[in-house]
């Protein structure tokens, strides 16, 4: 049995320049963290005295598939015959958060998944590897338009300025902040489901489109990378302004395009400022998911009470990302799944004759 832990991630400032149509003209820049929920994937070679079924497949259903192609869970099966994954195997996923709620699921799913399939293999793979590995997975392979944060945050871990450069490599620069400031950071977050899930595909779709009309706003949202970067590191720099700017990314992503913010989001954004909150934003690809804000301890009571209707969301930093948890793997003489086989095929008879 393999399973791996992979961390799902806060985006802060710089999303939108992690989309290819923009960072292979001006780079990309990008102020993350990842925190403490995450993403399980346990994955096995199915034993083979499973007759009735070759392959075990657990996500939000539970399939029975006899081979790799009958898979229903696009990611598992492209990953599987991308990486000659053909024996049968048991995979199961469990998650802290729901899927499709901005903070980088999809990418957290498919990097477990990957780092499991590779140690079911018998091999080790390194966190670049990984990270491009994930990425070549969810946009080329499974063709799932998108920035490429998300695969950088999860796989890495920890609060980070990820710097992506044109030809689409890059670095991860952990934030040279304090214990103490960076728990009062921490302190001064708050996370809220908002209860609306979407597939964050359709809605980068438009974003990728209206890229090369949106560059005075992906400029600045670019520039606050650094410039939160420094309140940050910066002892005498009050905090607070990192929730202000906070404020001033989201006016600008909700720019983007019509598909980020919705009357609902704004009404419940407002509702947060009013009570307290001196910034925030609807986190990913925008359309739903999780909202995150900046307020001040004193403050939090109220803007709780506030948004009494939706689910507050507690989390801390992360410092690991993506790793195996547990490594304990089990392998079979070929020969064995081959008289697996030949008894599938008898079952597979009696009942054909069966129904005759």
């Amino acid at each position: 049995m393999i399973i791996t832990r992979t961390p799902y991630r806060v985006s802060f400032f710089g999303g939108g320049t992690d989309y290819h149509t923009w960072y292979e003209q001006h780079g990309g820049d990008i102020l993350s963290t990842s925190i403490n929920h995450y993403n399980y994937i346990s994955c096995r070679y199915l034993p083979p005295f499973h007759a009735e079924y070759k392959n075990r497949i657990a996500w939000n259903i539970l399939e029975y598939p006899n081979s790799v192609d009958e898979i229903q869970h696009n990611a598992i099966r492209a990953a599987l015959k991308h990486y000659g994954v053909t024996n049968g195997v048991e995979i199961s996923n469990q998650c802290d958060l729901p899927a499709r709620s901005g903070l980088g699921s999809s990418s957290s799913f498919c990097a477990g998944l990957i780092e499991s399939i590779y140690a079911l293999k018998g091999e080790m793979i390194t966190k670049y590897g990984l990270t491009k590995e994930t990425i070549k997975l969810e946009r080329e392979i499974l063709n799932e338009k998108g920035g490429i944060q998300d695969q950088i945050a999860a796989v890495y871990g920890g609060l980070n300025h990820i710097h992506i450069n044109n030809n689409g490599s890059f670095s991860v620069n952990p934030v040279l902040i304090s214990n103490e400031r960076k728990a009062q950071l921490n302190d001064n977050l708050m996370l809220f489901f908002t209860g609306i899930v979407r597939t964050s595909s359709d809605i980068a779709a438009k974003q990728v489109k209206e890229t090369k009309d949106r560059t005075a706003q992906l400029t600045r949202m670019q520039q606050m990378v650094g410039e939160a970067e420094k309140i940050l590191t910066s002892p005498n720099e009050d905090l607070d302004n990192f929730g202000r700017m906070l404020h001033e990314t989201w006016m600008l992503k909700r720019s983007l395009t019509d598909k980020i913010s919705t009357s609902v989001i704004d009404e419940l954004y407002q509702t947060a400022m009013k009570n307290g909150a001196l910034g925030g934003k609807i986190l990913g690809a925008g359309g739903g998911g999780f909202l995150l804000f900046y307020a001040r301890p004193e403050n939090q009571k109220a803007i709780k009470k506030s948004l009494r209707n939706l689910i507050y969301v507690p989390f801390k930093f992360d410092d690991q990302g993506s790793q195996i948890v547990y490594y304990a793997p089990k392998d079979y003489d070929k020969s064995v799944y081959e008289k697996r086989d030949f008894i599938h095929m008898q079952i597979e008879k009696e009942k054909a004759q069966k129904t005759l």
